[in-house]
């Protein structure tokens, strides 16, 4: 991997570059919360005076009502013409021992997004009195809502923007090493056929080393081989190797052939007699 650095180098400046462009590109989102509360009706919290001592379990039943009624197609259109752009969403708080809601605007601009928090608390409360004028309750027998949490600065969402960002620098990672692995199985495949190709481009074994300049051909000719038995070897004494004839040969049917026998170095050769003495 290190070899081909030129492949994993580039790979790895591009992700970061694109990381930290989408840094920067990717709008923000932000979010602002406000809670509010249903509270028992005049007339029921009139035995003590107190409507946080009388939440009655039916108010978390119509707590519920109202946030289905809120994020219904019918009240966005509603909260639409009255200005609220950005995303809302109207629900039981979780964990909660009473009747609360919780009131969520997210979007990209924090003004727009405070603006809608407190266009949709208004718009929860008049819902809550328009269904219960539909059922021509008393005014003395209404719910009441009440607000706990006005709306919050809004604040910053950055988890699902880093997690989109890890996602692409790993992506970015993973393309880069695929790349440079890639380019060393290339490098070796290409180098292979190399070594195994002989001088005209087929296969075979390299060709031999030329032969040093300035060396006769006849040196070289009467090169003893590897396991070549000297003539002298014979006179030394060493006994001759020969294989032996298949049966069928017969010597009788060969010439004979007599051949110089080369004296051993360090003696003398016997003096031949000429040919007239017998």
């Amino acid at each position: 991997m290190r070899r081909r650095w030129y492949v994993l180098l580039p790979g790895l400046l591009i992700t970061a570059g694109l990381v930290v462009g989408a840094w920067r590109v990717l709008p923000v989102s932000y979010s602002s919360q406000s809670t509010v509360a249903l509270l028992n009706s005049r007339k029921g919290a009139a035995a003590d005076g107190n409507p946080f001592l009388s939440m009655e379990p039916s108010l978390t039943g119509m707590a519920d009502s109202l946030a289905r009624n809120v994020n219904s197609d019918a009240a966005k259109g509603d909260l639409k013409r009255a200005g609220l752009t950005e995303k809302y969403e109207v629900k039981i708080a979780d964990n909660a021992q009473g009747p609360l809601l919780w009131i969520t605007v997210t979007g990209h601009e924090p003004t727009a997004v405070l603006k809608g928090n407190t266009t949709l608390m208004e718009f929860t409360k008049q819902r809550l009195r328009e269904l219960q004028a539909d059922q021509k309750v008393a005014p003395d027998a209404m719910i009441r809502i009440t607000t706990i949490v006005p709306p919050q600065k809004p604040e910053a969402q950055l988890k699902s923007t880093i997690q989109y960002l890890v996602m692409g620098g790993g992506l970015g990672l993973v393309l880069s090493l695929v790349a440079t692995f890639f380019a060393e199985a290339r490098r070796r495949g290409a180098a292979g056929p190399r070594h195994r190709q002989g001088p005209a481009g087929g296969e075979g074994p390299a060709p031999r080393a030329a032969a040093r300049p300035g060396r006769p051909e006849e040196e070289r000719a009467g090169q003893e081989r590897p396991g070549q038995e000297r003539p002298g070897e014979r006179a030394a004494g060493r006994p001759e190797e020969q294989a032996a004839p298949p049966d069928s040969y017969d010597q009788r049917d060969q010439p004979t052939v007599q051949l110089p026998v080369r004296p051993a170095p360090g003696t003398r050769p016997a003096r031949r007699p000429p040919s007239w003495v017998k």
